[in-house]
Order: C-alpha cells, then structure tokens, then sequence
C-alpha cells in the first residue's frame, strides 16, 4: 500500500487546506494510506484526527520561533521571548528525532508540507532520509517553516503567480489555495439551503463573524461592542460568531451584559466551526481576519467581507493580503489600530453594508476574480505525480 504524509499545524489556514487536500486525494485514489503528523500540544489537533480521509494520526514536537511585526529590535530584547525560543528550539531538535523515527516506520512515497512549525522536523528528517516532499504557500510571503525546509523540496507548490515567490522557478507551481469540496458559489438559492439548515428565517439579514480557528481577541471584543447597536438598528438581523477554540463562553458572557434577552436570542456563539461554508453563505455579510484560506473560501462563495487584518504576525502578510484586496475594491479593509481609536467603525461600515445590497453585490462581483475552484484538485493531482 502507498503511504503519504501530510503535516501542518499550528492554525485553521493550515489544518483546513490539508482536509481538503486529503478528502481528494483519497476520491481520486481510493487505496492510498494517508498518514497525518500534527504538533504535538496543537489546539486543533483534534480536528484532523478525527477526520475520516486519515488512516493514522501522529504528534511530534515543533517549536516556535517568536516574532512580531513592527516590533523590530525590542523583541530580540525581551528576556522572556528569548527563554520561550530558547526552549522551542530543544523542542525542534526532539521533533526532528521523532520524525526521523516515525518516517522510518511509516516510509511515506511522499509528503505534504502546508506550513507551520510542525513542518520544520518533519521536513528536515525527510530531506535527511531522502523522502520527496511538497510544499504549499497561501500567502505571497513564504512562512518561515517553508523558508527553512524549502532548500530540499521537489515542489513548491503556491497560491500566487510563481514570480511573486523566491523559490527556483522550475520547482514552483501555482496551484491555489486548495478548499473543501463544500465551498462553491453560493446561488440564492443555495443561500436558502444553507439558512434552513442553520435555522434562520429565510428572508433575515445574516451577519457571520469569524477570526481563525482559535480566534482574534481583538475582532471579538471589537464585534462585541458593535453588535448590540447592529441588533438594534436592525429587528431581523441575526448574528453568528465563530469567536475561536476555547473563547465561547467568555464572548457568550460578554454578550450577555450587553444584551437583552430577546436580543440573545439573535445571536450564536460557537467555538471552532468544521462546516463554515454553511455559516458563511448563509451570511449577507463576512467580518472575517485577512488569513489567506478564509479570503478563498469566502471568494469561491463571493460573499460581500470586512476584513480586519493582523497587524502582529511575522511577515505582516495578513496586512498584504488586505491591502491587495482592497485596492481593487474586493473587501471593506478596517486596520486594527482603527478600531482601537473609533469602537464605533466596525459598527457603521457593518451597518453600511447591510443596508445596501448594491454595494455588496459589487464587492461579490469583485473579489469572486480571485477564486480557483481547481486548486484542490490540481494539488491533488501534484501530490500524486510524485508516486
């Protein structure tokens, strides 16, 4: 039996692009074992071990080497980042002999690297026993768990043009970003599927929150504050907010003091949502981080986004895929520090948009260019050319 690894951890833009890649992978060929190895501790570790593609899940160690943007000098200053470092870099040289073992046993015809921290000793032990691996890239700023592995693989596999990359050239395929099969373009009458599924009223005005797989403090204080005068102004408007793993209870509670108790019953909370393409075409409007897996679902679906990018990450590569979109008119863009300064923006550009279908209609029109339906399948097919 053929044996392929897939690794990534770490985050839902990660996690969610390799489910994809494996349901396909396994429709296309049925008999291919498919092994997953995620970061030992990760938060959303559960999630592909529970996924029926996977015949085998395992964990190593990985460490994180912490940097932030904007933060220049001062970081490499800071006597705690330092020790964290320190002690992931232990973690890292532990993960590289796990993984050394591991391949050993398992004896993968390839790998799929997404991204991660995870990928750094997987990538390594593979390079080390000659094991082809293939890369993926969402963003037009590499990670730097690819950048570290990137050396030794046979593949670069991206979502952008392969000359926004640094990676050689004749090993750089553009493939897109791959997405679960459930994402498409969402008809009316789709929408309404989607709504009766979710239990709201078919003619309502749909709000959808999400900021990643274990959430955004910020987009969820920010949308807490701003809900309340949404639900208001609008009588039939219902809220779903996906707040991230480990943060529905507090958002819930923080709800609670802000609303009445037929307001509450306008909105939902959830944790880590696994059909988010429910929740996000049965919306009239996104408000969603700038993480490059979220921008292709919802692109694929051409739904109307207010993006709030991170303006922490390394790379600041969420503030580029922001920036992108919005000058070509794709996605209302609102910068962090915008909300910090104004608790109100959120709340009036979400009210703006709600009111005005033909504004939405044309951001849809938009950033539906950026869609590839094919990038699942292409990968796919990527992955398997190397057996």
């Amino acid at each position: 039996m053929t044996n392929i690894v897939l690794t990534g951890a770490g985050s839902g833009g990660h996690i969610t692009p390799i489910l994809a890649v494996a349901s396909e992978l396994k429709r296309l060929q049925p008999d291919v074992r498919l092994v997953y190895i995620g970061q030992r501790g990760d938060k959303l570790g559960d999630i592909p071990a529970e996924h029926p593609a996977f015949d085998d899940v395992f964990t190593v160690r990985a460490g994180k080497f912490r940097r932030y943007h904007g933060e220049g000098l001062r970081q490499l200053l800071d006597i705690p980042t330092l020790l964290l470092n320190a002690r992931d870099a232990l973690y890292v040289v532990i993960g590289i002999y796990q993984s050394w073992r591991l391949l050993r046993r398992v004896r993968p015809a390839v790998i799929f690297i997404k991204g991660g921290f995870v990928g750094v000793p997987v990538g390594l032990a593979a390079a080390g026993l000659d094991i082809p691996y293939i890369t993926h890239d969402s963003d037009a700023i590499p990670g730097l768990a690819n950048r570290i592995i990137g050396r030794w693989a046979v593949r670069h596999a991206v979502a952008l043009p392969a000359e926004v990359y640094s990676y050689p050239r004749d090993t750089t395929v553009t493939t897109g970003i791959p997405l679960q099969a459930e994402f498409k373009p969402v008809t009316a009458k789709l929408k309404r599927q989607y709504r009766a599924k979710l239990k709201l009223p078919t003619e309502a005005k749909v709000l959808f929150v999400i900021g990643g797989g274990l959430g955004s403090q910020r987009v969820n204080q920010a949308v807490i504050a701003a809900v309340p005068h949404l639900l208001r102004e609008f009588p039939d408007l219902h809220v779903l907010h996906a707040a991230g793993r480990g943060n529905e209870k507090d958002s819930m509670a923080a709800y609670g003091r802000e609303l009445s108790s037929s307001e509450q019953g306008r909105i939902k909370v959830y944790d880590f949502i696994k059909d988010v393409y429910l929740y996000s075409g049965a919306a009239d409007v996104i408000i969603t981080r700038a993480g490059a897996t979220n921008l292709a679902e919802f692109a694929l679906q051409g739904k109307a986004c207010i993006v709030v990018p991170s303006s922490f990450l390394a790379g600041g590569h969420q503030l580029k895929n922001a920036q992108y979109l919005a000058k070509q008119g794709a996605a209302l863009v609102i910068a962090e520090t915008d909300l910090m300064v104004d608790s109100n923006r959120l709340a009036r550009q979400a009210s703006g948009l709600l009111r005005d279908v033909k504004r939405r209609d044309k951001l849809s029109a938009k950033f539906k260019v950026f869609a590839k339906p094919s990038a699942t399948t292409e990968l796919a097919h990527l992955i398997l050319d190397q057996l």
